[in-house]
Protein backbone atom coordinates (compact mmCIF):
# COMPACT_ATOMS: atom_id res chain seq x y z
CA UNK A 1 0.00 0.00 0.00
CA UNK A 2 1.72 3.33 -0.81
CA UNK A 3 -0.07 7.33 -0.17
CA UNK A 4 0.10 9.75 -1.73
CA UNK A 5 1.04 13.22 0.05
CA UNK A 6 -0.14 16.60 -2.70
CA UNK A 7 0.66 19.83 -1.70
CA UNK A 8 1.72 23.14 -3.27
CA UNK A 9 3.68 26.08 -1.01
CA UNK A 10 1.25 28.80 -2.52
CA UNK A 11 -1.80 27.36 -0.46
CA UNK A 12 0.49 28.96 2.73
CA UNK A 13 -0.21 32.68 0.81
CA UNK A 14 -3.85 32.37 0.83
CA UNK A 15 -4.91 34.55 4.09
CA UNK A 16 -8.86 36.75 4.42
CA UNK A 17 -7.30 38.66 7.71
CA UNK A 18 -5.23 38.03 10.14
CA UNK A 19 -8.10 36.79 13.15
CA UNK A 20 -9.84 34.38 10.25
CA UNK A 21 -10.07 30.62 11.29
CA UNK A 22 -9.19 29.22 8.05
CA UNK A 23 -5.42 30.27 8.30
CA UNK A 24 -2.05 29.16 7.08
CA UNK A 25 -1.15 27.79 10.38
CA UNK A 26 -4.14 25.21 10.02
CA UNK A 27 -1.16 23.54 6.48
CA UNK A 28 1.47 24.16 8.76
CA UNK A 29 0.20 22.06 12.03
CA UNK A 30 -0.39 19.12 9.57
CA UNK A 31 2.73 18.80 8.10
CA UNK A 32 4.59 19.33 11.17
CA UNK A 33 2.65 16.11 13.01
CA UNK A 34 3.14 14.48 10.03
CA UNK A 35 7.08 15.72 9.99
CA UNK A 36 6.75 15.13 13.80
CA UNK A 37 5.59 11.26 13.92
CA UNK A 38 8.17 10.01 10.86
CA UNK A 39 5.19 9.98 8.13
CA UNK A 40 6.74 12.00 5.51
CA UNK A 41 9.18 9.99 4.50
CA UNK A 42 6.74 6.83 3.91
CA UNK A 43 4.89 9.28 1.73
CA UNK A 44 4.72 10.05 -1.65
CA UNK A 45 5.29 13.56 -2.09
CA UNK A 46 3.58 15.73 -5.01
CA UNK A 47 3.46 19.09 -5.64
CA UNK A 48 -0.28 20.30 -7.26
CA UNK A 49 -0.32 21.90 -10.66
CA UNK A 50 -2.92 24.51 -11.26
CA UNK A 51 -6.00 23.13 -12.51
CA UNK A 52 -6.77 24.27 -15.97
CA UNK A 53 -10.45 26.67 -16.77
CA UNK A 54 -11.13 23.18 -18.39
CA UNK A 55 -11.46 21.27 -15.58
CA UNK A 56 -13.18 24.06 -13.35
CA UNK A 57 -15.81 24.40 -16.16
CA UNK A 58 -16.90 20.80 -15.53
CA UNK A 59 -18.13 22.17 -12.17
CA UNK A 60 -18.46 25.64 -12.01
CA UNK A 61 -20.39 28.45 -14.26
CA UNK A 62 -18.09 30.22 -16.88
CA UNK A 63 -19.34 33.61 -15.58
CA UNK A 64 -18.54 32.90 -12.09
CA UNK A 65 -15.20 31.59 -13.27
CA UNK A 66 -14.44 34.77 -15.36
CA UNK A 67 -15.78 36.67 -12.09
CA UNK A 68 -13.44 35.07 -9.80
CA UNK A 69 -10.30 36.05 -11.81
CA UNK A 70 -11.56 39.39 -12.39
CA UNK A 71 -11.67 40.12 -9.29
CA UNK A 72 -8.88 38.68 -7.56
CA UNK A 73 -7.08 41.55 -6.33
CA UNK A 74 -3.18 42.20 -6.59
CA UNK A 75 -3.35 44.33 -3.20
CA UNK A 76 -5.27 43.91 -0.23
CA UNK A 77 -8.39 41.83 0.30
CA UNK A 78 -11.49 41.19 -1.89
CA UNK A 79 -14.63 40.10 0.16
CA UNK A 80 -16.77 37.10 -1.46
CA UNK A 81 -19.04 36.79 1.24
CA UNK A 82 -19.44 37.58 5.23
CA UNK A 83 -17.20 34.38 5.42
CA UNK A 84 -14.80 34.76 2.44
CA UNK A 85 -12.27 36.74 1.35
CA UNK A 86 -9.33 36.43 -1.10
CA UNK A 87 -5.83 38.03 -0.99
CA UNK A 88 -3.64 38.59 -4.15
CA UNK A 89 -2.26 34.51 -3.57
CA UNK A 90 -5.89 33.26 -2.83
CA UNK A 91 -6.43 32.79 -6.48
CA UNK A 92 -3.54 30.76 -6.91
CA UNK A 93 -3.79 29.11 -4.15
CA UNK A 94 -7.30 28.00 -4.94
CA UNK A 95 -6.31 26.99 -8.17
CA UNK A 96 -3.84 24.76 -6.68
CA UNK A 97 -5.84 23.10 -3.89
CA UNK A 98 -7.99 22.33 -7.16
CA UNK A 99 -5.38 21.21 -8.98
CA UNK A 100 -4.28 18.53 -6.41
CA UNK A 101 -7.36 16.70 -5.91
CA UNK A 102 -6.88 16.66 -9.90
CA UNK A 103 -2.81 15.14 -9.85
CA UNK A 104 -4.67 12.75 -6.90
CA UNK A 105 -6.87 11.52 -9.37
CA UNK A 106 -4.29 10.59 -11.57
CA UNK A 107 -2.03 9.37 -9.22
CA UNK A 108 -4.67 6.53 -8.17
CA UNK A 109 -6.22 5.82 -11.37
CA UNK A 110 -2.81 4.81 -13.07
CA UNK A 111 -1.78 2.71 -9.64
CA UNK A 112 1.23 5.27 -8.74
CA UNK A 113 -0.45 4.60 -5.51
CA UNK A 114 -3.15 3.24 -4.14
CA UNK A 115 -4.79 6.03 -2.10
CA UNK A 116 -3.81 9.96 -1.97
CA UNK A 117 -4.37 12.50 0.69
CA UNK A 118 -4.31 16.49 -0.90
CA UNK A 119 -3.14 18.42 1.93
CA UNK A 120 -3.75 21.97 0.84
CA UNK A 121 -6.25 24.92 1.55
CA UNK A 122 -8.58 26.45 1.15
CA UNK A 123 -11.58 24.26 1.96
CA UNK A 124 -14.06 23.81 -1.07
CA UNK A 125 -17.38 21.97 -0.15
CA UNK A 126 -19.46 25.18 0.65
CA UNK A 127 -18.85 26.78 -3.48
CA UNK A 128 -21.61 26.15 -5.68
CA UNK A 129 -21.87 26.02 -9.02
CA UNK A 130 -21.68 29.78 -9.23
CA UNK A 131 -21.06 31.15 -5.81
CA UNK A 132 -18.49 31.29 -3.19
CA UNK A 133 -19.48 30.22 0.67
CA UNK A 134 -18.34 29.17 3.87
CA UNK A 135 -14.30 29.93 3.27
CA UNK A 136 -14.94 28.31 -0.26
CA UNK A 137 -14.00 29.60 -3.28
CA UNK A 138 -13.95 26.52 -5.93
CA UNK A 139 -14.85 23.14 -5.31
CA UNK A 140 -12.12 21.13 -5.59
CA UNK A 141 -13.45 17.75 -4.49
CA UNK A 142 -16.31 18.70 -7.15
CA UNK A 143 -13.40 19.13 -9.71
CA UNK A 144 -11.52 16.12 -8.67
CA UNK A 145 -14.51 13.80 -9.54
CA UNK A 146 -15.46 15.40 -12.81
CA UNK A 147 -11.95 15.14 -13.84
CA UNK A 148 -12.33 11.10 -12.95
CA UNK A 149 -15.71 11.20 -14.36
CA UNK A 150 -14.77 12.86 -17.74
CA UNK A 151 -11.11 11.04 -17.95
CA UNK A 152 -11.58 7.59 -16.87
CA UNK A 153 -14.95 7.00 -17.96
CA UNK A 154 -15.56 5.83 -14.16
CA UNK A 155 -19.60 5.40 -14.07
CA UNK A 156 -20.09 5.95 -10.13
CA UNK A 157 -18.30 7.89 -7.78
CA UNK A 158 -18.93 8.26 -4.25
CA UNK A 159 -17.56 11.22 -1.74
CA UNK A 160 -17.51 10.77 1.82
CA UNK A 161 -18.16 14.24 3.17
CA UNK A 162 -17.14 14.12 7.05
CA UNK A 163 -16.79 18.24 7.92
CA UNK A 164 -19.03 19.29 10.60
CA UNK A 165 -20.60 20.81 8.07
CA UNK A 166 -23.30 19.72 5.57
CA UNK A 167 -21.40 19.83 1.91
CA UNK A 168 -24.01 22.28 -0.10
CA UNK A 169 -21.78 23.57 -2.78
CA UNK A 170 -20.84 19.44 -3.69
CA UNK A 171 -24.50 18.97 -3.58
CA UNK A 172 -25.29 21.78 -5.67
CA UNK A 173 -23.10 20.78 -8.44
CA UNK A 174 -23.98 16.95 -8.44
CA UNK A 175 -27.69 16.91 -7.42
CA UNK A 176 -28.92 15.95 -11.07
CA UNK A 177 -25.85 13.32 -11.60
CA UNK A 178 -26.61 10.19 -10.34
CA UNK A 179 -23.51 8.74 -11.03
CA UNK A 180 -22.32 10.78 -8.05
CA UNK A 181 -23.34 9.31 -4.60
CA UNK A 182 -22.26 11.76 -1.54
CA UNK A 183 -22.88 10.99 2.04
CA UNK A 184 -23.00 13.78 4.04
CA UNK A 185 -23.01 14.24 7.92
CA UNK A 186 -23.52 17.38 9.83
CA UNK A 187 -24.56 19.77 12.57
CA UNK A 188 -28.04 20.44 12.28
CA UNK A 189 -29.36 23.06 12.61
CA UNK A 190 -26.47 24.91 11.60
CA UNK A 191 -24.39 26.66 8.82
CA UNK A 192 -24.97 26.01 5.63
CA UNK A 193 -28.58 25.43 7.20
CA UNK A 194 -29.66 22.86 4.38
CA UNK A 195 -29.42 19.40 3.52
CA UNK A 196 -31.42 17.72 6.31
CA UNK A 197 -34.65 17.93 3.63
CA UNK A 198 -32.48 16.49 0.78
CA UNK A 199 -34.42 13.00 -0.50
CA UNK A 200 -32.28 11.85 -3.42
CA UNK A 201 -31.33 8.13 -3.98
CA UNK A 202 -27.66 9.10 -4.72
CA UNK A 203 -27.91 12.26 -2.15
CA UNK A 204 -27.41 10.40 1.49
CA UNK A 205 -27.53 13.35 4.03
CA UNK A 206 -27.60 12.74 8.03
CA UNK A 207 -28.16 15.46 10.19
CA UNK A 208 -27.05 15.24 13.62
CA UNK A 209 -27.90 17.44 16.84
CA UNK A 210 -25.11 19.60 18.54
CA UNK A 211 -23.36 16.82 21.14
CA UNK A 212 -23.15 13.87 19.10
CA UNK A 213 -20.16 11.61 19.68
CA UNK A 214 -18.50 9.19 17.79
CA UNK A 215 -21.31 6.13 18.70
CA UNK A 216 -23.41 8.88 16.62
CA UNK A 217 -21.43 8.85 13.56
CA UNK A 218 -20.60 5.07 13.37
CA UNK A 219 -24.21 4.55 13.47
CA UNK A 220 -24.91 6.98 10.53
CA UNK A 221 -22.19 5.46 8.63
CA UNK A 222 -23.04 2.01 9.13
CA UNK A 223 -27.09 2.37 8.88
CA UNK A 224 -27.45 5.01 6.56
CA UNK A 225 -23.95 5.21 4.31
CA UNK A 226 -23.37 1.93 4.16
CA UNK A 227 -26.51 0.44 2.53
CA UNK A 228 -26.51 2.52 0.05
CA UNK A 229 -23.01 2.16 -0.88
CA UNK A 230 -22.96 -1.46 -0.90
CA UNK A 231 -25.66 -0.77 -3.58
CA UNK A 232 -24.21 2.18 -5.52
CA UNK A 233 -21.01 0.06 -5.56
CA UNK A 234 -18.73 3.15 -6.28
CA UNK A 235 -15.69 3.00 -8.45
CA UNK A 236 -13.86 5.58 -6.87
CA UNK A 237 -14.19 6.98 -3.18
CA UNK A 238 -13.80 10.72 -2.54
CA UNK A 239 -13.45 11.95 1.11
CA UNK A 240 -13.94 15.86 1.99
CA UNK A 241 -11.91 15.01 5.00
CA UNK A 242 -13.04 17.92 7.51
CA UNK A 243 -11.96 17.49 11.05
CA UNK A 244 -13.94 20.05 12.88
CA UNK A 245 -16.52 17.87 14.10
CA UNK A 246 -13.50 17.27 16.98
CA UNK A 247 -15.07 18.13 20.13
CA UNK A 248 -12.31 20.40 20.97
CA UNK A 249 -13.13 22.48 17.19
CA UNK A 250 -14.38 25.85 18.60
CA UNK A 251 -16.73 26.33 15.22
CA UNK A 252 -18.71 23.68 16.11
CA UNK A 253 -21.16 21.28 18.70
CA UNK A 254 -19.78 17.86 17.75
CA UNK A 255 -17.56 15.60 20.13
CA UNK A 256 -15.57 13.47 17.82
CA UNK A 257 -12.33 12.08 19.10
CA UNK A 258 -9.00 10.98 17.23
CA UNK A 259 -10.13 7.75 16.84
CA UNK A 260 -13.51 8.21 15.25
CA UNK A 261 -11.56 9.78 12.23
CA UNK A 262 -9.18 6.03 12.09
CA UNK A 263 -12.97 4.28 12.40
CA UNK A 264 -13.97 6.58 9.66
CA UNK A 265 -11.36 6.05 7.52
CA UNK A 266 -11.75 2.50 8.06
CA UNK A 267 -14.87 2.48 6.72
CA UNK A 268 -13.54 4.42 3.48
CA UNK A 269 -11.32 2.29 3.04
CA UNK A 270 -13.07 -1.03 3.29
CA UNK A 271 -16.00 0.44 0.77
CA UNK A 272 -12.92 1.28 -1.82
CA UNK A 273 -11.78 -2.82 -0.90
CA UNK A 274 -14.96 -4.03 -2.07
CA UNK A 275 -15.60 -2.00 -5.04
CA UNK A 276 -13.52 0.12 -6.46
CA UNK A 277 -9.73 -1.65 -6.51
CA UNK A 278 -8.94 0.36 -3.07
CA UNK A 279 -9.16 4.24 -5.30
CA UNK A 280 -9.48 7.05 -2.39
CA UNK A 281 -8.37 10.44 -2.64
CA UNK A 282 -8.97 12.38 0.52
CA UNK A 283 -8.97 16.24 0.67
CA UNK A 284 -8.56 19.04 3.98
CA UNK A 285 -11.52 20.40 4.09
CA UNK A 286 -12.35 22.17 7.82
CA UNK A 287 -10.65 21.88 11.30
CA UNK A 288 -9.40 24.55 13.15
CA UNK A 289 -8.13 23.87 16.55
CA UNK A 290 -5.08 23.16 15.59
CA UNK A 291 -3.82 20.29 18.10
CA UNK A 292 -6.74 18.55 17.17
CA UNK A 293 -6.72 19.01 13.67
CA UNK A 294 -3.01 17.99 13.42
CA UNK A 295 -3.64 14.62 15.48
CA UNK A 296 -6.99 13.86 13.47
CA UNK A 297 -5.28 14.45 9.92
CA UNK A 298 -2.46 12.49 11.46
CA UNK A 299 -4.17 9.13 12.11
CA UNK A 300 -6.56 9.66 8.64
CA UNK A 301 -3.31 9.70 7.03
CA UNK A 302 -1.50 6.90 9.13
CA UNK A 303 -5.07 4.93 8.09
CA UNK A 304 -4.56 5.37 4.79
CA UNK A 305 -1.35 4.78 4.65
CA UNK A 306 -1.45 1.31 6.44
CA UNK A 307 1.16 2.36 9.13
Amino acid sequence: MSTALVSHPDTLLHVMDGLHPESPARITAIMDALAEHRLLDKLQRHEAPQATDEALLRVHDAAYIKHIRSIAPRAGIVRLDPDTAMGPMSLSACLHASGAVIKAVDLVMQKQVTNAFCCVRPPGHHAGRARAAGFCIFNHIAAGVAYALASYKLKRIAVLDIDVHHGDGTEDIFRNDPRVMLCSTFQHPFYPHSGADTRLDHIVNVPLPAESDGAAFREAFLLRFEPALQRFQPQMVFISAGFDAHANDPLAQLMLKGEDYHWITQFAMRIAEQHADNRIVSLLEGGYHLPSLAESATIHVRTLAGL
